[in-house]
């Protein structure tokens, strides 16, 4: 149960966040990723690949699945699970920037449900998706007791049954303190009780700019040196009894 205590350190936070990406927004409107660059373009196919390899291995039936994002931005991964085959009534998203919801509204497909929220109080009911999803949103916490509140509002709406797919910095970025990395052992914490298999991805983005226009052989190699590699993939779920 969230306490007094703990509804002004979110408050406090989510208004730190407002800020940071509004600075964000700011210093990146001219240096944005595109599909034209071959960096961000093997990136994010590798990304597909072995996100939907993970489902697969799961037995998660996209077709059939409920599925939420909680902090979704402008819906890029949204998008992407049209695109695989969830229909769009069956994707929910929340996120708290009014400006961001207002693009991918513009940018899903019709049915799409999105909702301005608070991730630390999320407005749907105990083990309401088959699959939950947060995606580079966690490490723009950095209050630990709001990433506690947030990470106990994904295990309960995603419940017994449900999967929590993460992706996101385990490592922290020298160039932006608004974002700080989550590793090995304070997914743990962050998620007590629950099976988490992680997997290293997506290459250095200063090292992948360099070598992805030149070489896609060396840029696959240096994919699979864990060390040089930022985020994780991540699959959690609650332990079950055989």
């Amino acid at each position: 149960m969230t306490t007094a205590h703990d509804a002004y350190l979110v408050a406090v936070e989510e208004a730190r966040i407002r800020q940071a990406y509004a600075q964000r927004e700011q210093n990146l409107s001219d240096r944005r990723a595109s599909w034209t660059h071959p960096g961000h373009a093997y990136a994010s196919q590798e990304r597909e690949r072995r996100v939907l390899a993970a489902l697969r291995r799961l037995g998660v039936r996209l077709a059939d699945a409920r599925v939420l994002e909680v902090g979704c931005g402008t819906g890029a991964w949204l998008r992407e699970f049209v695109k695989w085959g969830v229909p769009p009534e069956q994707l929910w998203a929340v996120d708290l920037l009014p400006d961001s919801l207002d693009k991918a509204r513009r940018l899903s497909a019709a049915g799409v449900n999105l909702r301005c929220c608070s991730a630390a109080s999320l407005p749907f009911d105990d083990s309401s998706f088959d699959l939950v999803l947060q995606a580079t949103m966690f490490s723009s916490i950095l209050d630990p007791t709001v990433r506690r509140l947030v990470a106990a509002e994904m295990l309960r709406v995603a419940g017994q049954k449900g999967v929590i797919l993460w992706y996101d910095f385990h490592v922290n970025n020298p160039w932006n303190a608004s974002v700080r990395g989550i590793g090995r052992a304070e997914l743990r914490e962050l998620f007590p009780g629950c099976q988490i298999e992680l997997h290293p991805i997506t290459l250095l983005p200063p090292l992948a700019r360099r070598i992805a226009p030149w070489s896609h052989a060396l840029w696959l190699f240096l994919t699979s040196v864990p060390w040089l590699c930022t985020h994780y993939l991540g699959v959690i779920r609650r332990w079950r009894s055989n």
